[in-house]
């Protein structure tokens, strides 16, 4: 291309570029790109009149050369396809007529933020710095897929909403599938109509989704599979209308979804099956309209009030060592009935195990009965009488001081009736002094003796009272042994 072809406006680039220099057409800095169709060709650059610059970079002596405007709109598509340009890209508050295209390009720094674009087509791409499309208004798919970019993706308050014909295949709008991104992710404020593609992902600091909205109502609004962060994944105020998919994925950090709202009613909301989080915070949040699925994963820290889950969870295999905030287990116990396949023990030993590591031994003792209860209900009918006594003596062994109750009570009844109207004695002269109190002990104990028993002979309603104390005595005998032993096998 002859420098005589260029206009005004791409002749004021040209000669910029191998100072390394910026050239702005904005006429002020509140300028919206969204008025770039408007714009005259006194600010209009046809792409191939970059692609020639940046193709065949050159430099003036004492300057790195840089492609760096503003407030232009970009006629022709910006192709770039295998290209290796070792030099900053830079083209903010612009109006893309075409989607530009980077395919399996290498660039040093590419920065389209503020601008207005038709799509993106990137997959493949190596960055060498940053790739910045914050503020971005876009209307067709950006495609990251495999994208290399060893510094940061920022996609700050950016608005993905491709426009599409009626009853076509709807593509993913955002892909960063399988992209390995060296720092971080920043995408707060970032909102995408249509699913959001990060699943298998190599992040190498965190991700930021603060005040992010991703609207897919009946699909799957983010879709993380097996995504790897290397620090954390914060998620303050996210709102998804739509599944959020986090299957499989691995955040050693803080997984933070504080006050996020998940909306898939009928549906999975939050799916985070087989995960390995350090921490997952729930706090604050709505409740969620959907299920929630976290079976398999294995968390350090899991943070949700009780209020938080929806009326079906997915829990089984779950596995946390400690559980926030502290709260007393019958405000946590009916958060495992909501289990969609019904009663499941180890849920109630993880929950039990919650709390022993906070040091609540009572609470860890109240969900233990709490699950023998569950399991009795579960039983058949004739099997379920004995777990009720047993839960009624001893509380299954976990309330010991029933059993305690229950003997000083029969011990007060005999008591007081056998002293009212002592039994004579079998042998008259050879019996002991008749004691009401030893007497109801050697009807309760079954194997303790006093020689009470032996020497009196109750009738009439105190033989059976007598029965009624040694029946009994049985029982709470063998109940607080079945529980004691249950105690014993635990530890």
């Amino acid at each position: 291309m002859e420098i005589n072809d260029l206009t005004p406006a791409e002749r004021r680039v040209w000669e910029a570029f191998p100072r390394g220099e910026g050239v702005d057409f904005r006429e002020h800095p509140d300028e919206d790109a969204a008025d770039g169709a408007t714009w005259g060709p006194e600010r209009t650059l046809r792409a191939e009149v970059l692609t020639a610059l940046v193709l065949g970079a050159h430099s003036v002596e004492g300057h790195v050369a840089e492609l760096n405007v503003r407030g232009a709109r970009i006629s022709g598509k910006l192709l770039l396809k295998y290209a290796v340009i070792d030099l900053p890209v830079r083209l903010r508050h612009c109006f893309f007529e075409r989607k530009p295209g980077l395919y399996g390009a290498r660039l040093r720094a590419v920065a389209l933020s503020d601008s207005v674009l038709p799509g993106l087509t990137a997959s493949s791409v190596t960055v060498d710095v940053a790739l910045r499309l914050s503020r971005c208004r876009i209307t067709g798919p950006v495609r990251l897929a495999g994208a290399r970019i060893a510094g940061g993706l920022f996609l700050q308050d950016t608005v993905i909403a491709p426009q599409t014909d009626p009853g076509a295949t709807a593509e993913p709008p955002l892909q960063v599938n399988h992209a390995d991104i060296g720092t971080d992710i920043i995408a707060t404020g970032l909102t995408v109509h249509g699913q959001t593609r990060i699943n298998g992902a190599t992040v190498g600091g965190q991700i930021q989704l603060d005040r992010a909205r991703f609207h897919a109502p009946g699909g799957i609004a983010l879709h993380a599979e097996t995504l790897t962060v290397g620090t954390d994944l914060r998620a303050h105020r996210l709102d998804a209308h739509g599944m959020v998919n986090l299957t499989g994925s691995r955040i050693p950090g803080q997984a933070i979804f504080t006050r996020a709202r998940f909306h898939a009613p009928g549906e999975t909301a939050l799916r985070a099956s087989s995960c390995t989080i350090g921490e997952l915070w729930l706090n604050r949040c709505e409740r969620v309209q959907g299920a929630v699925n976290l079976r398999r994963s294995n968390l350090d820290l899991l943070h949700v009030e009780p209020g938080t889950w929806p009326d079906r969870i997915r829990i089984a295999g779950l596995t946390y060592r400690s559980l926030s905030p502290h709260l007393p287990p019958e405000e946590r116990l009916p958060a495992l009935e909501l289990e969609e396949f019904g009663y499941l023990p180890y849920a109630y030993e993880q929950l039990a195990a919650a709390y022993r590591t906070a040091g609540d031994e009572a609470a860890a003792r109240t969900v233990q009965l709490a699950k023998l209860r569950r399991h009795r209900s579960t039983l058949p009918r004739h099997a379920r009488p004995w777990g009720l006594l047993q839960d009624a003596t001893v509380g299954y062994g976990f309330r010991p001081l029933r059993a305690a109750g229950w003997l000083l009570a029969l011990l007060l009844t005999g008591s007081l009736a056998y002293g009212l109207r002592p039994p004579p004695p079998l042998k008259a002269g050879e019996a002991p002094e008749f004691n009401p109190v030893f007497y109801t002990l050697d009807l309760l104990l079954p194997i303790i003796g006093f020689g009470q028993e032996q020497a009196f002979a109750p009738r009439g309603w105190g033989q059976w009272l007598s029965y009624l104390l040694i029946v009994t005595g049985w029982i709470l005998a063998t109940t607080t042994a079945a529980g004691v032993s249950r105690s014993l096998q635990r530890q």
